[in-house]
This record gives C-alpha cells, sequence and structure tokens, in this order.
C-alpha cells in the first residue's frame, strides 16, 4: 500500500505535519484499504492463533556504537518511563516483524530512531506535529552525536513519517520506528507474533498503564495541531478508541 505521494520529510519540515485537503482523503483511502488486515488479525488474537514472529533475547545483541549509546542516554534523559519503555518496544516490535517479513534494515539507525521518536510528544507544540519537532530535534542531536548527514536524514524522516498510515507496510529504514510503534499503540500486526516473546517483552519493558499515558497524549497533541495527523486519526480513525482496545491489559 505505501505511504501517501508527498507525505515525506520534505514536506513534514515545509508544513510542519499540517494536512491539505486532498492529503486528508488520501488518508482515508489508506485507512479503509487497511482495515480488512486490521480485522483479520484481531479475529486471530481472537481464536488465540499467534505468529512466529520473535527476536532471541538470549543472542540479541543491541547496537553498541557512540551514536547508539548516545540516544540510550538522550532518552533516558528526556523521556518519561512511559515513553522510554514505549520506546523500546517499538524497537523489538519492529526488529520482531523485519525479521518475520525478511527486511532489510539499518539497525543502528533503527534503534536510534526508535528511541527518540517521542522526543516532544509529551510537549507539543502549537500548529506543529510532535512527530515533525522531534525529528528535527533528533536530526540535530544524531547530528552533534557524530552521525552523517545521511544518517540524520534517514533518523528524521523515519520519526516525522511514522504518524503517517501506510508507511508501516514495509518494516525497512522509514517505515521501521511506525511499524513497531502501532504494535504497542493499538496492537497492528500483533497476530504475526509469538504470544509468549510478546509476554517476556513486556516483563523486560513495562508498559506502566500505558494506554491511559497516551490517550492524554494524543488529546494534548490533537488540541494544539489541529490541522495535523493526530487530530485526523483520533476524528477519523477512532485512534483514541483503538488504543483503548489495544490486546494489552494498560
Amino acid at each position: 500500500m505505501g505511504a501517501p505521494a508527498g507525505m515525506d520529510w520534505e514536506w513534514a519540515r515545509r508544513t510542519g505535519g499540517a494536512l491539505s485537503s486532498s492529503q486528508r482523503r488520501q488518508l482515508t483511502a489508506k485507512l479503509v484499504a487497511g482495515v480488512p488486515r486490521l480485522v483479520a488479525g484481531q479475529a486471530a488474537l481472537a481464536l488465540g492463533r499467534g505468529g512466529s514472529g520473535r527476536v532471541d533475547f538470549a543472542e540479541l545483541r543491541l547496537p553498541d556504537s557512540k551514536l547508539a549509546k548516545a540516544a540510550e542516554e538522550e532518552a533516558r534523559e528526556c523521556l518519561s518511563v512511559h515513553v522510554s519503555e514505549h520506546s523500546y518496544r517499538s524497537y523489538f516490535f519492529g526488529r520482531a516483524l523485519a525479521e518475520f517479513d525478511g527486511t532489510k534494515y539499518d539497525d543502528e539507525l533503527a534503534y536510534v530512531s526508535c528511541l527518540l521518536h517521542d522526543l516532544q510528544l509529551e510537549h507539543p507544540t502549537p500548529g506543529r506535529c510532535f512527530a515533525v519537532t522531534g525529528a528535527e530535534r533528533a536530526v540535530g542531536f544524531v547530528l552533534g552525536a557524530g552521525a552523517t548527514p545521511e544518517q540524520a536524514e534517514t533518523v528524521g524522516a523515519a520519526i516525522a513519517a511514522h504518524l503517517t498510515i501506510g508507511v508501516a507496510d514495509k518494516v525497512d529504514d522509514l517505515g521501521f520506528v511506525s511499524a513497531g510503534a502501532a504494535v504497542d499503540v493499538f496492537g497492528a500486526r500483533m497476530s504475526d507474533l509469538d504470544p509468549r516473546w510478546v509476554e517476556e517483552l513486556l516483563r523486560r519493558h513495562p508498559r506502566h498503564d500505558f494506554k491511559k499515558h497516551m490517550t492524554e497524549a494524543l488529546t494534548n497533541e490533537a488540541s494544539a495541531v489541529p490541522d495535523g495527523r493526530t487530530r485526523w486519526l483520533i476524528r477519523t480513525a477512532g485512534f483514541r478508541q483503538l488504543v483503548g482496545r489495544a490486546p494489552f491489559s494498560e
């Protein structure tokens, strides 16, 4: 399916994530096209059918470059426990899906992008989408931590795009953050994952009443950015309801 044409990193920086009428129509079409897959996944979960997607924690090696370590420190210092743990879960969910799909991605940049993707979620900027301001902040940070301009562009594009419907269809450098976060926020593609592995991940990175915290953050963002994707997701896709019905206890 893919993301709507034109809703890229350049668009995000230029507009702050404000949607035009045409873009709203494009997103609505993507939403409608994706409903059957979401419903099928929910039905599979209801029937107790789990998938095989997972990563082996015993053999897993997290990126340990200078850039990755800097991102870990930034996440510890700047994010609440709710968002910090969500960021780690987003990485693990994204990695499990990428391996399940056989998709190639840059693991270092995927890790950094996930850890930094919600830097501004709890700090909405009037008229400018948190994913865009967060991406801009992340770009400045990774450049300061030694990333190349090309690496910084990859990080910025992935973070800015993670709210756009269709981006998560391919779990590559652009879609990794979106795919991983979508699992954690509203349970997208949970039926592709091993339920026992998900339980282990939640023990390692607890949710800390994440549904309540995320719903509050989304509501604040929608008020601050009436033309943004979050407001559209709430009004058109019932996003707060999706968060509440995600297959997690909290």
